[in-house]
């Protein structure tokens, strides 16, 4: 029955089908990936997903062993149980020659490596394909200001093209679908420097648009839709944060509209889903109290249901950011905001967006780490609010 289902379900009847949730997935627990999560670590973080109703996950590369092990462990998951279902959007890392070296990062070239971790993602994605419905070729491989490791469109839509063709010479499934995640400027949606042939030609060869959107930054790089507008003064702090946070829904959604917007424009009509959107609890940098006030578990919950909501009704597939926090990100910061992006933190304790989800049951039984899912503050809503800031004022550059 399992595997009727799973070879049943494929890309495109899972995106945009709000009876499969998606997420962005990393298991790391320490602050070093040389520290690569167990199978019997993973299989606990598969089955909390599972519990909170999410059915697909991305990953971002397969140069670590955490994106075979995961595969492995979802494959024994639903050996186990003919009911347990979960799909993976795999990443492949791409990036430029020379990057995370102390030699200049060379844009123009891509490094040797990226073959390597094309072929090993080909075949993991022929060896699970019960579980691996999509490819994401790079991840924010295109936007200029991932100075580190970016790439021109050219190399991912060589790399695009190459897959596609391995799937019309049935060297890979016909349902796999084919696309790279990245910056909603990346994808014609911003300045008009991204608008170039190479990346036109990228459009119309993925399966989809997978696009990232980050209102949470903006609150400091781009803060028209943030603080409080004059016309709010007179309302609770409460009723501040909640508009401040409905303009940040919307903004998220006109970039969205600015992505569809632009493919439209180069006479392509395609499926257009979010491959990232988060919103941290907690950050010492732009974002947290000193700066734009952003971070905190009531506006990361307010954010989380907003998304879900409008991307559920609007047929949308939202791979929220994330689910777990993760410390490697930034490890010699530890309260920087990277290190908490997560849905549930580093000590088992779902935070405040799944407050709910603790209280109806839904991880009973369940561990991670081998401790219950108990909830952030101890449940203490006040508590909470002493940690909730209010953008009293709008913020400028």
């Amino acid at each position: 029955m399992n595997s009727t289902i799973s070879s049943a379900m494929t890309a495109e009847k899972i995106l945009g089908n709000a009876k499969y949730q998606a997420i962005c997935y990393g298991g790391y627990r320490t602050k070093t990936r040389e520290n690569e999560p167990t199978i019997a670590e993973l299989k606990e973080d598969m089955k909390l997903l599972s519990a909170i109703n999410i059915k697909v996950i991305r990953t971002y590369n397969v140069h670590h062993q955490e994106a075979s092990n995961l595969l492995q462990a979802i494959s024994e998951l639903k050996k186990d149980d003919d009911h347990f279902e979960m799909y993976v959007m795999l990443g492949v890392w791409i990036d430029c020659k020379n990057a995370w070296t102390t030699l200049e990062p060379n844009h123009n070239e891509e490094s040797e490596r990226n073959a390597v971790e094309i072929d090993q993602a080909v075949r993991l994605a022929n060896q699970y394909r019960d579980i691996v419905k999509i490819m994401a070729v790079g991840n924010e491989a295109m936007v200029k200001w991932a100075t580190s490791y970016y790439v021109q469109p050219a190399v991912i839509l060589k790399w695009v093209n190459h897959l596609q063709h391995l799937k019309k010479q049935e060297k890979l499934s016909k349902d796999l679908w084919i696309t790279s995640s990245d910056n909603f400027a990346s994808w014609g949606g911003g300045d008009a420097e991204y608008h170039t042939e190479d990346l036109n030609r990228l459009i119309k060869a993925v399966d989809y648009i997978s696009m990232h959107t980050y209102p949470m930054h903006d609150t400091h790089y781009h803060p028209v839709f943030w603080g409080t507008k004059p016309q709010e003064e007179h309302f609770s702090e409460k009723e501040k944060i909640d508009a401040a946070m409905l303009r940040a829904r919307d903004y998220a959604v006109s970039q969205y509209k600015s992505v569809v917007g632009y493919m439209k424009s180069i006479g392509v009509n395609k499926p257009v889903h979010i491959g990232e959107t988060g919103w941290a609890t907690m950050s010492n940098e732009l974002y947290g109290d000193a700066g734009s006030k952003a971070t905190d578990e009531y506006k990361s919950a307010q954010f989380y249901n907003l998304m879900r909501d409008w991307t559920n009704k609007a047929g949308i597939s939202c791979f929220y950011f994330e689910a777990f926090d993760e410390n490697w990100k930034d490890s010699t910061n530890p309260l920087g905001s990277e290190n908490h992006f997560g849905l549930i933190n580093l000590q088992s304790e779902a935070k405040y967006a799944l407050w709910n989800e603790v209280d109806a049951g839904r991880f009973k039984g369940l561990t991670r780490s081998g401790k219950p899912i108990t909830k952030t503050y101890q449940g203490n809503e006040k508590a909470l609010w002493m940690d909730v800031k209010t953008p009293s004022e709008l913020v400028t550059k």
